[in-house]
């Protein structure tokens, strides 16, 4: 039998880059491939190009206000559904969640979209973040996620809760990955300063949680015991928190570190400075849903360092054991990453998070819904 054709539609704040943006590109160009019919509503942003390349259309809404003002999109919601016969409603979001589900609760049953949530963070536990586990099928990103539902929304049906990790694809971030003489020659004109150094990158957007003091203070304790290593900050200022950037460039002023710890700004070539790194750390002082960043390295056979606790443990226990080390022992991460630093420690191939397996199941979700 073919397989039935679908109109899906994927509804998250904006477009701008992120997790939950990179799959919902990634399940859009899959149903797009099949020939299915992949639509998303969000803000709009910097990725819409690349959505509407891979062939999804995208209707830009205001769905990223939090605001009472946004509940007035649900009446336009409804028409929408009916009009483009949607029959896979997904959102990824509380603000687009709460637009999607009232709108869709407000349709006739017997016509109307199958509704599937997806849970990507460990939201504060609320009414307002309760909408999260309103879909027909609510897909967890991880078992930390797939345990958070349980624990703090124990009237959701356990099974209604899927199980769908996020993955990486291995030709995106190939094992043994090497970067072409020509990137090196660049990265190393910019980057004089990490010449014969142990280099040791901390990826991810500057915020409190993402633990830079305690990369800082890692990064000081490892050169008064005569490491050779230079800390990378990787990643953008959040524009809502540049007074704590700052705040992390005086300590490693006052720390005379300013020629051991480079920010490096937001980069592109995320890749190419995992495989010149010889550790890189994950040092969330919040449990985390999942931890990309930590699987893109691990799959390129890069050793990752990261506090045992959320995604970034569940994947570190999955693929890499030796980089476990206790939530903000700043001893231990010390004698942790010496130990690996001073051995030949082989990460193992990743054959668990792959991103074949996440669309496969997503969109296996999508066609038993629309039986």
């Amino acid at each position: 039998m073919a397989e039935k054709k679908l109109t899906v539609l994927q509804m998250l704040p904006a477009l701008e880059g992120g997790g939950v943006e990179r799959g919902t590109l990634e399940v859009a160009e899959a149903l797009a491939g099949r020939g299915h019919r992949s639509l998303v509503i969000s803000a709009g942003g910097r990725m819409v190009q690349q959505l509407e390349a891979e062939g999804s259309e995208h209707f830009c809404w205001p769905v990223d206000r939090k605001t009472p003002w946004t509940l007035r999109l649900i009446w336009p919601l409804r028409r929408f559904l009916k009009e483009q016969g949607v029959d896979i409603l997904h959102f990824r979001s509380r603000v687009p969640g709460w637009v999607a589900y009232l709108a869709w609760r407000g349709m006739d049953r017997h016509s109307r979209p199958r509704l599937i949530s997806t849970v990507h963070g460990l939201h504060s536990v609320s009414a307002y973040s309760a909408v999260m586990t309103k879909g027909e099928r609510v897909i967890a990103v991880s078992k930390t996620v797939q345990r958070y539902i349980l624990e703090n929304y124990p009237s959701t049906p356990p099974e209604r809760i899927n199980l769908v990790y996020r993955g990486v694809d291995p030709a995106a971030f190939p094992y043994g990955y090497k970067p072409a003489d020509e990137w090196l020659t660049n990265w190393y004109k910019e980057f004089p300063q990490l010449r014969g150094k142990k280099v040791l990158p901390l990826a991810g957007r500057i915020t409190r949680l993402k633990g830079h003091h305690d990369f800082i203070d890692l990064i000081q304790m490892l050169i008064e015991d005569g490491m050779p290593v230079h800390g990378l900050i990787v990643g953008g200022k959040d524009p809502r928190r540049l007074a704590y950037a700052e705040e992390l460039q005086e300590k490693i002023s006052s720390l005379g570190l300013q020629g051991d710890i480079t920010f490096t700004g937001n980069r592109s070539d995320i890749r190419d400075v995992y495989a010149v790194s010889d550790l890189v750390l994950s040092l969330s002082t919040k449990p985390e849903s999942f931890g990309r960043s930590v699987l893109e390295a691990l799959s390129m056979g890069v050793p990752v360092v990261g506090y045992d606790h959320g995604g970034v443990g569940e994947i570190l226990k999955a693929l890499f054991v030796e980089g476990l080390t206790p939530l903000s022992d700043i001893d231990q991460l010390k004698n942790r990453v010496k130990k690996l630093l001073n051995s030949r420690c082989c990460v193992e191939k990743n054959k668990v998070f792959l991103h074949a397996s996440m669309i496969e199941k997503t969109l296996a979700i999508y066609a038993e819904c629309s039986r």
